[in-house]
């Protein structure tokens, strides 16, 4: 079976991904308000002197960015046109995530989504919602509005400093929709992971060649794209089908596809990766962050397991 996607759907991310550049400008960092900056305007770039120190970019959440984002439709997606909503699907809330997950926007995205049309405000972002996602929570701090099972959470020292954490001591079972929207973000990261690793792959000479000529570069960035092209296909199935089987196999192909080729984007980089002018670190950290949200790892794998033996 082909999948295509229809002009709408083209159309749609294609908006959602202009919006975000646009918002973004240069990179990841037009996207977050940095530690006592203004929470509605984005923060510059990090110096390029060496000079950056993660405490430094801490954010704030950016109530510009997700403002924009409420008009833009991300979070009312699926809520029916009676609703206000624009009465789309699955498919359409994956898309819009994917782009969403390539240029690493900051903040409770699923968390706000899932609530819109519960919770008043958070489908025109004025409302910023955040949730336990398995054991952790993400921006509660800075949330508006903390949905039930975050309770007893506590504050966590986050690989990203983008994504501000606290864990939960009990978790409550993972959505459906959360897993998957989580590996449409996860997917997202993927794709940026191997744009960069190719873009530099071609710009970068060594012994006077470009370094992707080199076949171990070669390999590195064939295999990020095979991983990315696999989870693709396993993400957008799901979106279709709704199967919980189906969503937890997409999940655990988009966090591989994430993580690992984060990974291989950094050693294709070299140690230019782990600089912080660079996004490909941040590429990786959030990717850590987010294959443990709920429906990730062991929970991913009994859950396809048990589907598979039933």
């Amino acid at each position: 079976m082909r999948f295509q996607l229809t002009d709408e759907q083209v159309e749609l991310r294609a908006t959602v991904r202009g919006v975000i550049g646009r918002r973004a400008g240069a990179g990841v960092w037009g996207l977050v308000a940095p530690r006592g900056g203004a929470a509605d305007r984005c923060s510059p770039a990090p110096p390029k002197n060496g000079t950056a120190r993660p405490g430094d970019f801490e954010p704030r959440l950016d109530r510009g960015l997700w403002r924009v984002l409420g008009e833009l439709g991300f979070f009312s997606l699926r809520l029916s046109e009676s609703d206000g909503g624009a009465g789309l699907g699955l498919p359409e809330a994956v898309l819009a995530f994917e782009e969403a997950g390539r240029a690493l926007v900051p903040g409770p995205l699923v968390a706000t989504h899932l609530a819109a049309g519960e919770v008043p405000g958070a489908a025109e972002g004025e409302v910023v919602v955040a949730a336990a996602d398995g054991r952790l929570v993400e921006w509660m701090d800075e949330a508006d509005v903390v949905r039930k099972g975050a309770e007893g959470a506590v504050a966590l020292k986050s690989v990203d400093p983008l994504t501000p954490l606290h864990r939960v001591p009990a978790p409550a079972p993972a959505d459906p929709v959360a897993v998957l929207l989580t590996a449409a973000e996860q997917l997202g990261t993927a794709v940026r992971a191997c744009e960069l690793a190719v873009q530099h792959a071609r710009t970068r000479e060594q012994f006077g060649q470009p370094i992707g000529a080199f076949q171990a570069v070669k390999h590195l960035c064939a295999e990020i794209l095979v991983r990315v092209e696999v989870a693709r296909v396993a993400v957008y199935a799901a979106a279709v089908t709704g199967d919980r089987g189906d969503i937890a196999a997409a999940r655990l192909l988009a966090d591989e596809a994430a993580v690992r080729g984060a990974r291989d984007c950094l050693q294709v980089h070299g140690g230019m990766g782990f600089t912080w002018e660079s996004e490909v670190h941040l590429l990786l950290k959030r990717a850590w962050v987010r294959a443990q949200r709920g429906g990730g790892g062991r929970e991913g794998e009994e859950l396809l397991a048990a589907d598979l033996v039933g």
